[in-house]
């Protein structure tokens, strides 16, 4: 009994079949539909019906969580993953309601759930063209907008009812974006000494990933093609040999460059 549900799990959770792909793609709709839930419930107070949704959603997580543990062959270096941690806040985040209103400032942190959708980038890789030819750009853009919602996340949670500027959600995303933008018009600031080092991690890391992302935007574009001979992946989109050493690349086009 126990073998047939892990192989179950395990055909869905790393399986290479349709049933296993729009599984997998469920979970990520999933994820994004919490992110959306918490943004939207960040403006109005919370009434039983979003505590008992917040439920739900922990509940689901936490069943998520134990199968993804349940399958895999490396339980202990699973558990240690960035993402499998994130999986462990938005659990607490979600179910904190049980704990009492003491906890609710880790409601917000399940926008964490969003690395999750870096565990998707093979598949997305395989089934969608476009993906495969603006790659880079796309994975720049969503290391940039991870940044900001979890960023946003953090500010809200440790400035919502002590600073009167950060209300809701959109508050600490207009300061973290203006922020990271270094447009810093004043109306909102982060005060005390933790809220200043708050700030200039944001300005560092966000004008980092904002300029990678403006990198791969403006420079030519390149495909993905692995050189047999000295394995350079990055060649023009027209190229026939390789920069690198030479040899003749077999790049697949439909005669659109």
């Amino acid at each position: 009994m126990a073998s047939a549900l892990h192989a179950k799990l395990h055909a869905l959770y790393e399986g290479d079949s349709d049933r296993a792909h729009v599984f997998r793609y469920a979970l990520l709709a999933f994820d994004l539909v919490t992110v959306l839930f918490v943004i939207v419930t960040s403006f109005f107070a919370h009434p039983l019906w979003v505590e008992i949704t917040d439920l739900v959603f922990g509940f689901l997580i936490l069943l998520d969580f134990s199968a993804r543990v349940y399958v895999s062959d490396r339980k202990l270096h699973y558990l240690t993953r960035p993402a499998t941690i994130a999986d462990v806040i938005a659990m607490v985040s979600f179910l904190a309601p049980l704990a009492g209103e003491g906890l609710g400032f880790l409601r917000i942190l399940r926008t964490l759930r969003l690395l999750h959708t870096y565990q998707l980038m093979n598949r997305l890789r395989q089934d969608f063209k476009l993906f495969r030819k603006h790659e880079e750009v796309i994975v720049a853009a969503i290391n940039l907008l991870v940044f900001i919602f979890v960023t946003t996340g953090l500010i809200y949670a440790l400035e919502h009812g002590h600073n009167e500027h950060i209300r809701n959600y959109a508050d600490a995303l207009y300061f973290t974006v203006t922020t990271l933008t270094t447009t810093g018009f004043g109306d909102i600031t982060l005060p005390g000494t933790t809220g200043r080092l708050v700030s200039i991690a944001v300005m560092f890391f966000g004008v980092t990933l904002f300029l990678r992302l403006a990198q791969v935007l403006f420079r030519p574009t390149k495909v993905r093609y692995e050189c047999e001979s000295c394995g350079l992946m990055l060649h023009d989109a027209d190229a026939t040999h390789c920069k690198h050493c030479g040899a003749v690349v077999h790049i697949q086009t439909e005669g659109l460059l």
